[in-house]
């Protein structure tokens, strides 16, 4: 059927109950790449307070089988970049509101989602494919840490430095590490919230981690964060 000029499919086995439609590819992404899926409505409360995530937030490189939820997906995207009002500020902040961080979904044990790197959009809150097929290896491989494949999913933090530059010129080499800091400290915090674990994996050759998101030259690689369950 077709949705406001957008079309729309039934999907089968593997995506059962997940939206989907064909959409323009985001700014540096391969035109292959126009399958999106609306994610879950992210929760404004819930049961763990700030303070108690910040008191139990620790380090994790060892994670259960237990696959992530689609649910947990998208609360864990929405707390690094999500939209939180009509002006379309997000989240974390960000100089200028200029927003020049790219986040990537890698993909392997997420029940109802196929296994593939996915570009999460804030605006739509919504994930686009980009590389089909289990990448983790891929990814913990460009890390040279193999406990990385064992998470059910990471989050792959790239950012366009051109985005923040154009207003701040050099200043932006400062600007945009702040920035990919509070994202991420979000998205630990409510992994903490979910009951889940993560930490900040820096070590990582840039070359071979963007090929294995399939992130265009301009988003430069800045941080990735293996989530799972305890």
């Amino acid at each position: 059927m077709t949705t406001r000029g957008v079309h729309v499919w039934a999907l089968g086995a593997g995506l059962a109950g997940i939206a989907l439609a064909v959409v323009a590819p985001a700014p540096g992404q391969e035109p292959s790449a126009t399958k999106a899926i609306t994610l879950p409505a992210p929760r404004a409360t819930g049961e763990v307070s700030v303070e108690q995530a910040l008191k139990t937030r620790r380090s994790r490189r060892s994670f259960a089988a237990t696959p992530l939820t689609l649910s947990q997906v998208s609360q864990l995207l929405w707390a690094a970049q999500g939209v939180t009002d009509e002006r379309g500020r997000r989240t974390a902040p960000s100089a200028g509101a200029l927003y020049p961080l790219e986040l990537f979904l890698v993909a392997g044990n997420v029940t109802g989602l196929p296994s593939g790197v996915y570009r999460y959009r804030p605006a739509e809150h919504d994930l686009v494919l980009v590389v089909m097929g289990d990448r983790r290896a891929d990814v913990a491989s460009a890390c040279r840490q193999g406990w990385v494949a064992e998470a059910p999913a990471s989050v792959a933090f790239t950012a366009v430095y051109a985005r923040t530059a154009r207003k701040y010129g050099d200043r932006s080499v400062r600007y945009v590490p702040i920035e990919v800091g509070a994202a991420t400290e979000n998205l630990a915090l409510q992994a903490v919230a979910l009951g889940l674990g993560t930490t900040v994996v820096g070590a990582y050759d840039d070359a071979a981690l963007a090929a294995a998101l399939g992130s265009a030259a301009e988003e430069q690689p800045l941080a990735l964060l293996p989530v799972g369950h305890k």
